[in-house]
């Protein structure tokens, strides 16, 4: 009798649910198998993406590929499997006095996610994205054939897969080039913004800084659109730290972690509730700037410590949208998109504005482009279908592109990916999904 392995899955905003087959497997041998007797298969890390790029008919989930291959402590150089988290490498790394060159604001992902999603962080302006540092893996195709890829051997699959969310097969290892640091510590600054124009113009003082990232009140109105609080940062040199940190530079304090036990109710998460949270998170910062040394979890992973955060959203889920538009066309898209947001009173919990550099141009499949990119979370509602194809709409007359990684819903800027995917079409099934979203 053959065993039923379908089941209920969504991934972090929970939206959609689906009921799919998940496979996982260790061994090379049985993922061929698996391989070989499913049409459409598409892998999934941790579940950590807000998007519904792995919820294909047939999943194959990568978390049994979690071991460590080999690290050069000299060279800081890794080879791991495709399942290990990026909080796994960084336990490993830290302690050697390595970090990951491109993290994005959650270390709980998986390192063939972040290849497949070509992930960015608060640095993109300066060290681009995590394909810069990739400097190979092992990939499992369509037809089973295991091929190793890099800049050299099997060059355009390599480049394919970097952005190209899991089309050209399934990632099973890989190894990347690891930074070297000083301490674990970030010398930060946090600086209060009163509108959007003042915002563009911290980008553009802050350019040599090698994180920035700015969180913005999107309910603001007026003179006060683009209300926000941007953090800009440093890795400490362990010179430049007080006595007291410099004295276990690697030291991180173990801290409380909440967890979220259940889903609130639809109603906690409004048009008011999260006005009076801008307003708070806004008024806390008394200064206009404050300068300090913290953590690197703090810095870089503030949401990871509250467990099942999602949860605040309700069981309805939530969508995380996240958008790029031209730099020259930045600070006028984005004055449009937040009018937009204001107008629908669907306002985002949490929405982040960063600065992306120049994109690696063989990366074809790749999200960012020159230019500002907004994330931004809307609960589940009847208003949110015609919200996402207000912004959609806008995105699109100012040249801009959606985050695959984290599109459930909007229907353009998804033309630009089918043209650059050439013949690697490894989940037809998500081919169908794009194009009948074109």
């Amino acid at each position: 009798m053959q065993r039923n392995f379908k089941r209920e899955i969504s991934n972090w905003g929970n939206f959609p649910v689906v009921e799919k087959e998940v496979k996982s497997e260790e061994s090379y041998s049985k993922i061929k198998e698996f391989i070989n007797t499913k049409n459409d298969v598409i892998a999934r890390g941790n579940g950590r993406c807000y998007g519904d790029a792995a919820l294909g008919e047939h999943i194959f989930s990568t978390k049994k590929l979690n071991k460590f291959i080999s690290f050069d402590r000299l060279k800081g150089i890794l080879e791991c499997e495709s399942g290990v988290l990026l909080s796994d490498i960084l336990e490993i790394s830290m302690p050697q006095g390595y970090f990951l060159y491109v993290s994005p604001g959650t270390k709980f992902v998986t390192l063939g996610g972040a290849i497949a999603a070509n992930i960015h962080g608060k640095n993109h302006h300066i060290e681009g994205s995590f394909c810069n540092y990739l400097l190979s893996f092992k990939i499992i195709n369509e037809n089973a054939e295991i091929i190793n890829c890099s800049r050299t051997e099997n060059a355009e699959l390599f480049w394919a897969s970097l952005g190209g969310m899991g089309l050209t097969g399934i990632i099973l290892s890989a190894k990347i080039q690891l930074k070297n640091i000083e301490t674990s510590y970030i010398r930060q600054e946090s600086i209060k913004a009163t509108n959007l124009d003042e915002i563009f113009t911290l980008f553009e003082e802050s350019k040599n800084w090698s994180y920035t990232v700015a969180w913005i009140d999107c309910l603001q109105k007026g003179q006060n659109i683009g209300r926000s609080i941007m953090l800009r940062g440093e890795h400490a040199l362990l010179a430049e730290l007080p006595p007291k940190l410099a004295a276990k530079p690697f030291a991180i304090k173990k801290k409380f972690s909440p967890t979220i036990p259940f889903f609130f109710p639809s109603f906690a998460l409004n048009h008011w509730s999260v006005k009076i949270f801008n307003y708070l998170f806004y008024a806390k910062q008394r200064n206009k700037l404050l300068s300090n040394f913290t953590d690197y979890e703090t810095f870089f992973y503030p949401l990871d410590a509250i467990k099942d955060w999602n949860k605040i959203y309700g069981k309805n889920g939530f969508i995380q949208y996240q958008l790029v538009i031209p730099k020259e066309n930045g600070k006028e898209g984005m004055r449009k998109i937040l009018k937009t947001i204001a107008k629908s009173g669907n306002g985002s919990f949490l929405a982040v504005l960063k600065l992306f550099g120049a994109p690696t141009p063989q990366a074809y499949n790749s999200f960012p482009m020159e230019g500002y990119t907004l994330a931004l979370d809307f609960k589940i509602n009847k208003k949110l279908p015609q919200l996402v194809a207000d912004l959609d709409q806008i995105v699109e007359e100012y040249g801009g592109k959606i985050y695959l990684a984290k599109d459930s819903m909007s229907k353009s800027s998804l033309t630009n990916y089918l043209k650059n995917t050439r013949n690697f079409k490894f989940h037809s099934l998500q081919q169908k999904r794009i194009l009948s979203r074109c």
